[in-house]
């Protein structure tokens, strides 16, 4: 809501090659925010001190994520949550090898914000190029390139800048614009830089890890799009005290709506102007992006689960044909001609491939038209027919209402990722 009491949520994607140092850098966020529990801590210092070290080894905070791959196991996205006085934070922790291409785009399909960590020892490699690609892909709006281990380089303001330059060769690929990059020096080991400023490197004038985010404001991280309100629920009570009570029960995505607006009910095309809007019991003048609401309307119209409400004078695309950036992630291939579910939103529609366009190489290095299917890891420009028509933005407009899922219809399992182009 416009004037909600809730604490702001930042929801945080990160990105990193093995050894580079991501689930220490995570511990140690852990560790200098006072976010591990007693427990937890005393186990992290009895192992480290059965390794024969003379620090915490941090990285033993997501020792469950470290389990997994040691033993070959199919990843999934792990989310770690901590809080400052000021922010909740979301991290998902995301595997950043070739293999896990689809779990880097679960993790940061949903997240503000991302981290995308490089080894000063190593520098830009190719597995920074997909990472970088990725947030690009998926229009994250604040980046930090954490350029970690700076004590295994004598916190050299000569490396850092070395790599800072060979980054900014790979921003040039880039097609999204709006993008803010920073860099940041750090060692999560040591905790330069993470939590707190660093005198070890007093050539960098810049914020720390964590004050970047706590400074980060709302309207820095959200694209900027147009309100969509797609009705989840329809509220009739019935009751002797609201008899004739008729609300629509959803989430504000992409903007603000406020009472008074006119809005336009789709498909049915019919407008009406926004009466009240309710959070719970009480009344709210404006309705924030991102808030759940009930609205009502001037007028008795028709509206049902998967209907959505629109200003006037700025209605999406309405239509049952579209292409889309498609990330595959299930072991049977994805080929024209083949059914799947797509659910849009709260909208579920059948769909059929009509043609796959060309795959694209997450790590810039171009496109592949000599293919007809896809396999799992794999993206690429995909077109589709549906049953019906949905009501639709592109993603690099409106990132909520851009995108959707596949889902196999024999299985029921999700198996890819699409963002309307």
């Amino acid at each position: 809501m416009a004037n909600s009491f809730r604490m702001e949520v930042l929801k945080i994607a990160t990105a990193g090659s093995v050894d580079d140092g991501k689930s220490t850098l995570i511990g140690r966020i852990l560790y200098d925010t006072k976010s591990l529990t007693s427990d937890k801590l005393a186990a992290i210092e009895k192992t480290s001190k059965q390794k024969g070290y003379d620090y915490l080894d941090f990285s033993l905070a997501t020792d469950g994520l470290v389990a997994e791959r040691e033993q070959g196991i199919t990843i999934d996205v792990a989310h770690i949550y901590f809080s400052t006085t000021t922010k909740s934070y979301i991290i998902a922790d995301t595997p950043g090898h070739v293999e896990y291409t689809r779990n880097m785009v679960t993790g940061a399909s949903t997240s503000q914000a991302a981290i995308i960590l490089i080894d000063a020892r190593k520098g830009v490699i190719e597995q920074t190029n997909r990472h970088f690609f990725i947030n690009n892909l998926l229009r994250i709006k604040d980046v930090v390139v954490a350029i970690n281990k700076m004590d295994l380089v004598d916190y050299s303001e000569e490396t850092y800048n070395a790599i800072k330059a060979d980054f900014e060769e790979l921003m040039a690929k880039r097609d999204y614009q709006d993008q803010k990059i920073t860099f940041i020096p750090v060692s999560a080991l040591k905790g330069d830089n993470v939590v707190n400023k660093s005198e070890k490197m007093a050539w960098y004038k810049g914020q720390s890890l964590l004050e970047h985010f706590e400074a980060l404001d709302r309207k820095d991280i959200f694209n900027v799009g147009t309100p969509r309100f797609p009705v989840q629920y329809v509220i009739r009570p019935k009751t002797d005290e609201h008899h004739d009570f008729r609300g629509f029960a959803g989430k504000v995505y992409g903007g603000e709506l406020s009472v008074g607006d006119d809005v336009v009910a789709l498909p049915s095309q019919t407008r009406s102007r926004i009466k009240d809007i309710y959070f719970h019991d009480k009344k709210y003048k404006t309705a924030s992006r991102r808030s759940s609401v009930t609205i009502t309307l001037d007028d008795e119209i028709n509206l049902s689960r998967g209907d959505m409400l629109v200003k006037v004078g700025d209605l999406p695309t309405v239509d049952k044909h579209f292409t889309a950036t498609i990330s595959w992630m299930d072991s049977l291939p994805l080929a024209a001609g083949n059914k799947y579910i797509v659910q849009h939103g709260v909208n579920k529609v059948l769909a059929k491939v009509e043609q796959v366009h060309h795959k694209i190489a997450p790590d810039y290095s171009g496109i592949d038209t000599e293919t007809d299917s896809l396999g799992m890891n794999d993206i690429a420009q995909v077109s589709f027919r549906l049953n019906k028509p949905i009501f639709y933005d592109q993603f690099k407009n409106h990132r909520t209402n851009g995108s959707f899922i596949l889902i196999d219809t024999k299985s029921n399992s999700t198996v890819g990722a699409g963002f309307i182009s």
